[in-house]
């Protein structure tokens, strides 16, 4: 339930911007090695020293988010990804989206113009 939670939370944020691309495009030669566990399990500490001396838009930057889980008012999940696996997150979203829209849209055509009213 978290997944589909992120990927809804995930597919309403607005696209990259240019000057984005262009910040990451002249970052991604300065790669870090990759984390070796997720994000989310590190602490506010190990998160902020990985993170000195990264530009903000840097694919490597790491940034958390608060996501409210289902079922609870007041509880919610600290969900920590870099740049580029937010990003990957953002597009996989939006393609889930499509993917089910174009799926139900054949189930719920106009009867009018198949004459099936």
């Amino acid at each position: 339930m978290i997944n589909m939670v992120i990927a809804l939370a995930l597919s309403a944020m607005a696209a990259p911007t240019a000057a984005t691309a262009t910040a990451t495009a002249t970052d991604s030669a300065e790669r870090r090695p990759p984390l070796d566990r997720p994000a989310s399990t590190m602490t506010g500490t190990e998160i902020k020293a990985y993170n000195q001396g990264l530009d903000p838009v840097h694919p490597d930057f790491i940034k958390c988010r608060k996501i409210e889980e289902i079922g609870s008012l007041v509880k919610k999940a600290r969900v920590c990804h870099t740049n580029d696996e937010w990003k990957q997150l953002w597009v996989q979203g939006n393609q889930d989206s499509r993917d089910t829209v174009d799926a139900y849209a054949s189930k719920f055509s106009d009867c009018r113009h198949t004459g099936g009213c």
